[in-house]
């Protein structure tokens, strides 16, 4: 029996996986870095190193930037240079001892060891600016807003550095929602003229230094940005919704790119969920997908879920499909 590890690759290689990839199995991004700003509690707020205010109300299930007159970091595109600070990257040993603990328990020949970074380079625009503010600097600034995100890129490679050296990734997941369900926030041509060139030099640098696989979260419709993630080194797509259509993408790009998801979180983790449900929409996903360069999973962006039971059923109906498929 393969390891997840060796299963995985044997997934996005084309080769002969012995049964599905279960979701994160094979890598477990590891969180707890001194220079990930932590999560606000429910009810809470955080101050980031951007100086991006986070809150997380009752009664939501995750947490987002605070986007009113007095939080927006930054207010005139063409004034980042004042106002744009990098958070620090120089911490002390002893705060890089809880995460260098959690990679050297993971065994290498089971697991990646996985670096974690969000946000990335377009949410890291719109969390200092606004959804609204970005998107109109994309047209009215666009000389300004090049200059800023080649600023980003460059705080991510020193960030890349600094978490090479202090765990030894395998792989890196990084977070950055390139979309709503239906469509990309910017067109393809948009998007290739702002963050092809930036997400070349990030994954590149990456790779370049030891890191084996590049894993991006987007949980969103982004089937017609395929073409730049292929360029830009991505090698697993994690969040692909089934508004993508995710089996004619296997068909047309598996052996360039893998497709990771195809069961919508909102469908299938929610108060009133069952084992049913989810079961259903397993089944459809690993039929209709096939059994490489696809891993079935859902589209939230951790080994986690939002509701208590929802991801360890979901690994169960995978384990399932296997052994009705391999």
């Amino acid at each position: 029996m393969l390891t997840p590890r060796q299963n995985l690759l044997e997934t996005i290689k084309g080769g002969k996986p012995d049964r599905f990839v279960k979701q994160y199995e094979a890598f477990m991004p590891l969180t707890g870095a001194p220079t990930q700003a932590p999560k606000p509690s429910i009810g809470g707020e955080i101050v980031n190193g951007w100086g991006v205010t986070t809150r997380w109300p009752e009664g939501q299930i995750g947490a987002f930037p605070v986007h009113d007159d007095a939080h927006i970091v930054l207010k005139d595109i063409t004034e980042w240079k004042n106002i744009v600070h990098c958070p620090n990257l120089d911490y002390p040993d002893k705060a890089w001892a809880e995460i260098q603990a959690k990679a050297a328990a993971i065994d290498r020949n089971e697991e990646f060891v996985t670096a974690f970074v969000a946000p990335g380079l377009f949410e890291q625009v719109h969390y200092l600016m606004s959804m609204e503010g970005a998107l109109i600097a994309f047209y009215e600034e666009p000389e300004a807003m090049h200059e800023l995100i080649d600023f980003i890129a460059d705080y991510e490679i020193r960030l890349a550095d600094v978490l090479i050296d202090k765990i030894h990734p395998d792989a890196m997941f990084h977070h950055d929602d390139w979309g709503s369900q239906i469509s990309t926030f910017l067109s393809p041509k948009m998007f290739a003229e702002f963050f092809v060139e930036p997400y070349k030099r990030v994954y590149k640098h990456w790779k370049e230094n030891g890191v084996e696989l590049i894993v991006h979260h987007s949980d969103s419709f982004a089937a017609t940005l395929i073409p730049a993630m292929i360029e830009i080194g991505i090698d697993i797509w994690q969040g692909v919704m089934t508004t993508n259509n995710t089996p004619e993408l296997v068909k047309k790009y598996g052996g360039q790119i893998t497709f990771m998801g195809d069961i919508n979180s909102g469908v299938v983790d929610f108060p009133g969920w069952t084992k049913e449900i989810i079961d259903e929409h397993v089944e459809r996903a690993c039929k209709t997908n096939g059994k490489l360069y696809f891993i079935p999973g859902t589209s939230q962006g951790g080994a986690n879920s939002s509701f208590p039971g929802v991801y360890e059923a979901t690994d169960e109906a995978i384990d399932r499909m296997s052994k009705k498929m391999f």
